[in-house]
This record gives structure tokens, sequence and C-alpha cells, in this order.
């Protein structure tokens, strides 16, 4: 529940100036695979460069923004300790999804 919470909040967060903001939830099933959980956005979106950053200790990209930075450390934090895996995959300016999996 806080692995979801946090991620949609964070979703909401940085939706920015969107006049249809869209949040979806889901999951991914495949036999072979552990499922796979999403929440998706049509928000403000990453820029690559920091992609590899956004998941680290008080890592904030906009420092105006809300928040103490530990919000997604915290949800990589459980993900782990669940003996899952978390990633994001984003476009600047058109959105971001978050996937993660649990053992």
């Amino acid at each position: 529940v806080e692995v979801l919470q946090n991620l949609i909040e964070n979703a909401i967060k940085f939706m920015g100036n969107q006049p249809n903001p869209v949040i979806r939830i889901g999951s991914i099933v495949d036999a072979e695979r552990p499922i796979t959980f999403f929440v998706q956005d049509n928000g403000i979106g990453i820029d690559s460069q920091f992609i590899d950053r956004i998941f680290g200790l008080f890592n904030k990209l906009d420092s105006d923004s809300p928040g103490s930075g530990i919000g997604l450390t915290l949800v990589k934090r459980i993900v782990e300790v669940h003996g899952g895996k978390i990633w994001v995959e984003s476009e600047l300016g058109k959105g971001s999804t978050f996937y993660f999996t649990l053992a």
C-alpha cells in the first residue's frame, strides 16, 4: 500500500499544468515472470539524464517542488525488502511509468 500511495502522490505532484491529467494503475501478468505492477501518468516526465538519480536519498530534481526527496527512496527500499525491483520509463513532457515487482 505504501508503495502505491507514494507513486500516486508523486504522479499527482508532478502532473504540471496538464489540462487532462491521467493516472493509470495496473499490472502485467506473464506466466514466466513475477507480476509487474505499474503507475503511469501523463505529467511533466523526467529528463533521461536524471533517471538514475530519482531513487537516491534527498535527490530532488526540482528544488522548488514540495516534499523531502525521500519518497522514491522509501519506495525503492520497500520493494527491495520484498525481493522486488523498481524502475521507471519516462519521456520529458509526456509522463512517466513506474514499474515494480515483488517476490
